[in-house]
Parts: structure tokens; sequence; C-alpha cells
């Protein structure tokens, strides 16, 4: 006698499992501990098997009977359900393992290991907000020029341009990473380049002071009321002028204060290359003033936690606070030493080898970090004494608290 939903209800567990049957190898096995499943019982190629159909009341009896007579009629065509389910799981899983994210996810791991932790997390975050949600679930196979370019469209339609162009790039090195690995033959990114199809990238222009402006800022920033450590950071960035993650980052084992030279190692430069920035007179001067408020691991640690760096934007609330907001930032200071030792008349190649502006299609691969160092000692000890001059000659302004 076929089951019905009020016998099912009240099918209570026993001692051991039971088995309440329907009609055409459809039964309900009932558990000892109340779990209620569907099976299917069936011969194929002479072997009696089972097939199960879901849980009850998940499943409900009507479903069941749908998923029995399909998978009878697979059997009626000299099917096996059971093998039909296991190739259909596999395609799933190749499809999945095949698609655009799980292929970049791969990509990530093989690309991250030589970049900083900052700058991965970056480029992860930027392919889960603005392109997994487009081609993420894509067999890589699938995905045409046309679907990555209204990916990247569609970040650029937010104004975000620059932004724009990096998801399309960072697409192009996934499927060229599939190409590579055997999923595609053919790189759809590389039909058509950014420049042709999407907007100029935006150009951002760092807020930096007129040099007629600098012995103001100078006195400022010895006569600031905040916090020490801001003050010497500022006046570190003033005469070394270093890019601001470089400084906030840096550690008392990279200074050798006798020698006069901090050297940064090259996973935390720009662009991975080691970089030794000579010290000044004055610049040693700081360091040492620095020492007497705490020897930890970095120079500048957190307030709240030193076992991490003071915040990025330490420097830049306290140019704020000296009435700059808008006007400076600490990459200005870059922007400023460049101009004014031009026009002290130093030599271009030393102020950019100084600036660390290695640029990668012109110089070789065998650089040397350590080029020029006592012609950049001079330079650096004549720019210190430059901002000295200029602050002697500036007219001290009192600092108020914004």
């Amino acid at each position: 006698m076929p089951l019905t939903d009020t016998a099912i209800k009240n099918a209570k567990p026993g001692a051991k499992t039971q088995k309440l049957f329907d009609a055409n190898g459809l039964y309900l096995e009932v558990s000892p501990t109340g779990g209620k499943w569907w099976r299917l019982k069936y011969r194929m190629a002479g072997k009696e098997k089972r097939l199960s159909l879901g849980t009850y009341p998940e499943t409900s009896l009507k479903l069941a009977r749908e998923r029995r007579d399909a998978a009878r009629a697979l059997i009626a065509e000299g099917s096996d359900p059971s093998e039909d389910r296991k190739a259909t799981k596999a395609k799933q899983i190749a499809a999945a393992n095949d698609s655009f994210e799980a292929i970049a996810r791969e990509w990530w791991k093989n690309w991250s290991t030589t970049r900083t932790p900052k700058h991965a997390d970056q480029v992860m975050r930027r392919m889960e907000v603005d392109i997994f949600p487009e081609i993420g679930a894509l067999p890589v196979g699938k995905i045409k020029a046309p679907m990555l370019l209204a990916m990247a469209k569609k970040v650029e339609a937010r104004g975000a341009n620059d932004l724009a162009r990096r998801a399309y790039q960072v697409a192009g090195q996934v499927l060229r990473y599939a190409v590579g690995h055997g999923f595609i033959d053919h790189n759809p990114a590389a039909s058509v380049r950014p420049g042709d199809v999407l907007k100029p990238k935006m150009e951002r222009n760092l807020a930096r002071l007129d040099p007629r402006e600098v012995p103001e800022l100078l006195c400022k920033i010895d006569a600031y009321d905040g916090h020490a450590r801001t003050r010497m950071a500022m006046q570190l960035m003033a005469l070394t002028f270093v890019r601001t993650s470089e400084l906030i980052c840096a550690r008392w084992d990279e200074f050798d204060l006798d020698a006069k030279q901090w050297r940064i190692p090259a996973e935390r430069m720009k662009m991975k290359t080691p970089h030794i920035v000579p010290l000044s007179r004055q610049a040693v001067q700081v360091l040492e003033a620095l020492k007497l408020l705490g020897n930890g691991g970095f120079l500048f640690p957190g307030e709240r936690d030193h076992e991490k760096p003071m915040s990025n934007n330490t420097i830049l609330y306290a140019l704020y606070r000296m009435g700059y907001h808008s006007r400076m930032t600490g990459h200005g200071f870059r922007g400023v030493a460049s101009t004014l030792l031009h026009e002290l008349g130093h030599r271009h190649d030393l102020i950019e080898i100084q600036l660390a502006h290695q640029e990668r299609n012109k110089v070789s691969a065998a650089y040397n970090h350590a080029k020029y160092v006592q012609q950049r000692a001079e330079m650096m000890q004549a720019w210190a004494d430059h901002l000295d001059a200029l602050k002697a000659g500036g007219k001290v302004l009192p600092f108020k608290a914004a």
C-alpha cells in the first residue's frame, strides 16, 4: 500500500532502522535517532543498488516520487542514476575550479608572495568588489573581451577611472595565468588595451607648498606642540624626503648612526629595491633625540599598540593642525625637495636615486642601490644645511592649534 503524508508524520523511531515502502522501489528509511531518508531500490546490470533521494520533511512525498520517476526513466534508457549523479557533480566541481574566481584566487596566491601584505590585500579586495560579482562565476573559457570591458565600464561609471583600468589589467593577469596553466588557449584581455576603450587616468597632483613657503613650514614644524614623535617625524621627513610609509614603518635595526646611514630593505620599498638614505648631521641629531623617548622596534610606534607603527595619517593631520589642509601632505616633502635641489644645482641623477625613482624601463636590473653613496651623502648634508639657512632667514611664527 503506498505511503501517505499522515503515515510518514506518525512514523516513530524504533530500536532498529525501519523501512516504510511506497511503490516502484521508493521507500522511507527511519533511523533510531529519528532521521528520515528517501531511498530508491533498483537493479542495474543484475546488481541491486540504492539511490538517495533526499530527507524528509525537506523532500516531501510528492517530490520524492518525482525524483523516483526521473531516476527510473534513466534506468529504462540504460543509464545508472547513481553514475549520472556522480558525473553531474564532477562537472559542477570542474566548473567551479574552472571559474574565473577560482583561478584568480590561485593566481593571487602565487602573485602575492612577492608583494607587501597591504598591496596584496588591496588587489584581492578590488577583485572581490569589482571583478568577481561580474565575471567571477563564469568559466574562464567563456569569458570574452566585451565582458571584461563591461566589468571595467561599470567601475568607470562611478568615476573611478584609475580603478577601472586596474581591474581590467588584473583580470588580464589572471587570464594570462589561465593560459599558462592550460585552462584556455587565448587571453581575451590581450585583444583590447585599456587605453583603447576606457577613459584616461585621473591625474593626481599631491598637494605641496610653493618653495617660497618652506621657511614658514619648517619653523612651524619646530614649534609644533603636539606629540614629540610626530614633530620629529615631520623633521625627518623634511631632512630625508622618503615616502611616508617608509618613514613611519622604519625600525631601529635599519639605522647605523655611526656610519650615518639608513638602509631600508627591499620589501619596504615601492620598487622592491634596497635603498640607502645618507643621514645628515641634523638627521642624526633628531634620531638621537628620538631614542630618548624609548627604544622599541619601531621609531614611530602606534599610540595605542606599540607593536604597530603610527598611522599614515598622523603626519597629514599634524600638517592640517598647522594650517596646511589641502596645501601640503607627507608626500609633498618629496616634491619640494626635488624642486629645491634642482634649483640649487645638484645633479639630476643623484636626486632621482635619492628619491628612489627607479624608472624600470630605463634602469637595468643590476641597478646598484649603493650607487654614488658618497656624493649623495654630500648632497644630503648640503640639503640639511640649506633647510637650516631657510629657517634662520624665515620669519618664526607662533604655532596655534586649529
